[in-house]
């Protein structure tokens, strides 16, 4: 049996199975099937329902497993200091910046007056998300989240929302790096989320390191994407044997350094 088992896998391997959903299978040797599903945090009407071939794989799971349990209420955002002002904290060519996206989308520049520069990056991501018609309540994970909680499946966290927060703490000079790259390819986040998006409602990319646009700077990729990669891949190895779904950024499923890749 063990070696029928080696020899699926194996299979596995060389003629992987295709989804019609960012999605992909992995088996561990210490017994962990997973299936890997590229999640996008905030979607459009037609993400919901979820494939019913995907919700079938989530009532036969042992957990499913997420990057942070979004479906409280709390908010990761309490208790933080408040900064000096934005003149004091950007150059001018970056306030100038900031104040033309922010009229564009509407929001209170006066209200970022109290806000570090990594949480003025992520409100305008947000913002920009939803003018693009994205809601959080159709973001892949947000769903898994309520199909696991309806059928008591446990959840396991690789990271947690309060660690997610304090990573961004961490980043040097306020966060400084994301908030310029927010600004500098701030149309071309918006072209990535349409092809992210298109990767739900028509199809996923055919192949494991598609063409992306950049959006991070070098030094912000290393932090947000091949650091974590590399901590998830420690995580996910040490889980118990069993079947899981694991839900994580899109991201992290393709590109230079990439999850899968790791695992395999």
């Amino acid at each position: 049996m063990g070696l029928f088992n080696r020899i699926k896998t194996s299979f596995r391997a060389l003629f992987p199975r295709r989804y019609p959903w960012p999605g992909m299978d992995i088996s561990l040797p210490g017994g962990q099937h997973l299936h890997l599903v590229g999640s996008i945090h905030m979607g459009t009407s037609g993400m919901s329902p979820l494939p019913p071939a995907l919700l079938k794989m989530v009532r036969n799971a042992d957990a499913l497993v997420v990057e942070a349990d979004i479906s409280g209420t709390e908010s990761p955002f309490a208790d933080l200091d408040i900064p000096p002002p934005l003149n004091a904290r950007l150059s001018e060519a970056q306030l100038g910046e900031l104040t033309r996206v922010a009229d564009e989308l509407g929001l209170s520049l006066s209200m970022m007056e109290t806000q570090p520069l990594w949480q003025i990056a992520m409100v305008l991501q947000a913002t920009q998300a939803q003018r693009l018609g994205l809601r959080g309540e159709y973001g892949i994970d947000y769903q898994l989240l309520n199909v696991a909680r309806a059928q008591s499946l446990p959840i396991i966290e690789l990271e947690g929302a309060e660690s997610q927060v304090e990573l961004l703490r961490q980043l040097p000079d306020d966060g400084l790096l994301l908030l310029d790259d927010t600004l500098t390819h701030w149309h071309t986040n918006a072209r990535l989320l349409q092809v992210m998006v298109g990767w739900w409602l028509e199809s996923p990319p055919a192949e494991d390191k598609p063409e992306l646009p950049a959006t991070f700077s070098q030094s912000l990729y290393d932090v947000l994407m091949n650091e974590r990669n590399r901590a998830w891949q420690r995580a996910l190895q040490a889980l118990p044997a069993g079947r899981y779904v694991v839900a994580v950024g899109a991201l992290h499923l393709y590109g230079e350094g990439n999850l899968p890749s790791l695992l395999t």
